[in-house]
């Protein structure tokens, strides 16, 4: 019996290795009008493999491109589409450089430090303090995210003065949601809401004080 492990490896494993040895095949025949031939009745195999792509740009010529790959590069026959350059084709691309960045409280993220930046440099007023507030609100979410414990919002309350080197805080007697409690607020607030609407195009009137009866 062989092994899988005793053949050469696939180059594209999600062709299967019948695939493959057609390939080896036709680059065998002595004819190029036979390497044609099977080219195409290849192509044709490999497209009802994956039926699902044929609506992707240039379907057809990936497919070639494919066959030629599999032949390494070596099957001599007529094509559609050129052969694609194999230094291309093996050239690795450039590593991407990971972004470095020195955050100070890695479960808040660098986000919380550009909210906290541009609440800075906002003026005095309402505005900012809602802004400040949501600040506040996304920190003891990202906590809570990464601890299931609870926390506290004087915890959160301190975080942010300090973060702000002392220039953001909360206004007093402000209580932060977690968001367990606003998600099931938002969702109470929206069935209650089409409730509503139904009622109203139905000319139902809903009586408030026999709610929950």
């Amino acid at each position: 019996m062989e092994y899988n492990t005793s053949r050469a490896s696939l180059i594209f494993p999600e062709y299967g290795r019948a695939i493959q040895e057609m390939v080896n095949y036709a680059k065998q025949l002595p004819t190029k009008e036979d390497r044609t031939a099977a080219a195409k009745t290849i192509i044709n195999s490999m497209a009802v493999l994956h039926p699902q792509q044929k609506d992707m740009t240039d379907y057809h010529q990936k497919l070639w491109d494919h066959l030629f790959i599999i032949a390494d590069f070596n099957l001599d026959c007529e094509a559609p589409y050129p052969m694609p350059d194999p230094e291309i084709v093996s050239k690795k691309p450039k590593p991407i450089d990971y972004p470095q960045k020195n955050i100070r409280m890695r479960h808040y993220g660098s986000i919380v430090e550009k909210m906290i930046a541009e609440a800075k440099n906002m003026e005095e007023g309402a505005e900012r303090e809602a802004v400040i507030e949501q600040i506040a609100n996304f920190m003891k979410m990202s906590y809570l995210t990464w601890n299931r414990d609870t926390v506290s919002d004087e915890l959160i309350f301190d975080q942010l003065k300090e973060f702000s080197g002392g220039l953001l805080s909360v206004k007093e007697d402000t209580k932060l949601a977690t968001k367990f409690v606003d998600l099931q607020d938002t969702g109470r607030n929206r069935n209650n809401h089409n409730n509503n609407n139904k009622n109203h195009r139905s000319g139902k009137k809903r009586n408030v004080f026999n709610r929950g009866k």
